[in-house]
């Protein structure tokens, strides 16, 4: 049997292993460990596994993700940012679908001082979607609107998903941090409009919630100020060149834990939890960035990924058409992985075309991020609808993925716009500090 063939045959069982329920980093580590033996020997296997598994645990550029993880695990743990909501709520809240829209822009804040998306739908939802539900909103509209806005988590920097996507593929994660603020903040107006159309309309779906007095809007403002310290911390730091990824992971944790300290929300019970939290979802990411690259290998070994680029070449695509059928593949993985295992699943074999089409690393970045959130809504996997299904196990599942559609139709128009204009995602980045 020739390599290649052995290489086609570890992939297929490795997809088997996915489709049987198998954790993706299970799936891709036992295929390349048994496949390497086939094909190397135990020697050669053996050096391959602990040379990756090195490389990866002391990468500095790596350690930002545990670090952002930390991050954002303090936030959740000790809800400093949950009085964001009620500042934006005292503003815009008397609007037709007012409070729903408060939802989106402080899904969005929130997605500014932590990287996850199901951190944002977890803590988000479980103080929003009771007060949607006292002022008379529709649950459906309810629980999309912030299964839909957590996705912004992902988009808004910083974001774990870009600084994955910059490991595999040595991009600049400060640049691509930088480039989802531009498409993150054009989301949160679609989403806003979208919610304020549909409310003017049905009126009953989303009524308008109470009017405050301007002395007491300004006042909450002051509520505000740790999310955007934590903000111009970490990503001000960035843009003007002042930290790297790894040390604005750094000064954000820190940053996080002393505001915490400050307003007393910090304690001994929660920073445990926030470290036990991080350690877990750290590990998760580490197992499927060490079983990517051990897959990577093997299939580099068989000279399988190299046949399948050539012959990917070899169609002589034009770009739209190869950017489109990329995002056919993505809509359909969607379905069936989460954010890890659909990047680490098709970076290695896309991004070498990517790179031969000329196409900018950084706008791809933001393409395939995109393309994540919407996974992150689409059944039958739809991470974000199970995490609101368990806040609002009231509203069948069936009625969340329904009324997430239109929130997807508008992610696909921002996909569509980057796609016709390039800058939305690139103008930012070009004028970042070096």
């Amino acid at each position: 049997m020739d390599l290649p063939t052995i290489g086609a045959i570890g992939l297929l069982a490795m997809f088997l292993l996915i489709i049987f329920g198998v954790p993706v980093a299970f799936s891709m580590g036992a295929v390349a460990v048994v496949g390497l033996l086939i094909v190397s020997g135990v020697s050669v296997t053996l050096t391959q596994t602990v040379l990756v598994a090195w490389q990866i645990g002391t990468d500095f550029i790596i350690i930002c993700i545990p670090l952002f993880i930390l991050m954002g695990q303090l936030v959740f743990h000790t809800g400093i940012a949950a009085e964001l909501y009620d500042c934006v709520r005292k503003w815009i809240g008397h609007l037709p679908g007012g409070l729903a829209i408060a939802a989106v822009v402080a899904c969005g804040g929130f997605g500014a001082v932590t990287g996850s998306s199901v951190a944002s739908v977890a803590t988000m939802g479980s103080i929003i979607y009771p007060e949607l539900v006292k002022y008379g909103y529709q649950k459906r509209l309810s629980t999309g609107t912030l299964a839909a806005s957590g996705t912004l988590a992902i988009l808004i920097p910083p974001s774990l998903p870009m600084a994955f996507y910059g490991i595999l593929t040595d991009t600049s994660i400060a640049a691509l941090f930088i480039a989802g603020i531009i498409p993150g903040i054009i989301l949160v107006c679609f989403y806003s409009l979208g919610i304020l159309g549909r409310c003017i309309i049905h009126p009953q779906v989303g009524p308008a919630g109470p009017k405050f007095p301007w002395r007491e809007r300004i006042i909450s403002l002051k509520q505000t100020w740790p999310v955007f310290a934590l903000f111009v911390l970490v990503v001000g730091g960035i843009y003007g060149g002042f930290f790297t990824p790894t040390e604005a992971a750094g000064m954000g944790a820190f940053g996080v834990f002393i505001i915490g300290l400050i307003m007393r929300k910090m304690t001994w019970e929660k920073l445990k939890s926030a470290l036990h939290d991080t350690s877990l979802i750290s590990a998760m990411i580490y197992a499927i960035i060490i079983g990517g690259y051990l897959i990577s290998r093997f299939l580099a070994v068989t000279g399988l990924s190299q046949i399948m680029v050539d012959y990917a070449v070899s169609l002589q695509l034009s770009k739209i058409v190869f950017i489109l059928f990329i995002i056919v593949i993505y809509l359909i993985l969607g379905c069936l992985l989460d954010v890890f295992g659909i990047m680490i699943l098709t970076i290695p074999f896309f991004f070498p075309m990517v790179i031969s089409y000329g196409i900018d690393p950084v706008w791809f970045g933001i393409l395939t991020v995109m393309m994540c959130e919407v996974g992150l809504l689409t059944p039958p996997v739809g991470l974000n609808v199970f995490v609101m299904h368990g806040i609002a196990p009231e509203v069948p599942m069936r009625d969340i993925f329904a009324s997430i559609i239109s929130f997807t139709v508008f992610d696909m128009t921002l996909v569509g716009l980057i796609i016709a204009y390039p800058d939305i995602a690139l103008w930012l980045t070009r004028t970042m500090g070096n």
